[in-house]
């Protein structure tokens, strides 16, 4: 029984992270989003995404 519950808060934890890994990768795709000239720059700590850089640059010709 406690091999049960086991398995099952490991699965309610892997699915949390499996939204928070989606709402990342979406963050991340809205920085890239609309970018014509510029970077995007992910800073990941301990495996995890703690920042989301974005610098556009306009061309004059």
């Amino acid at each position: 029984m406690s091999n049960k519950a086991i398995s099952v808060r490991d699965d309610a934890r892997a699915a949390r992270g499996t939204l928070a890994a989606d709402f990342d990768l979406e963050q991340v795709r809205q920085a890239v989003g609309g970018i014509r000239f510029g970077e995007v720059r992910v800073i990941i700590q301990d495996g995890v995404i703690v920042q989301i850089e974005r610098v556009e640059k306009q061309r004059l010709r």
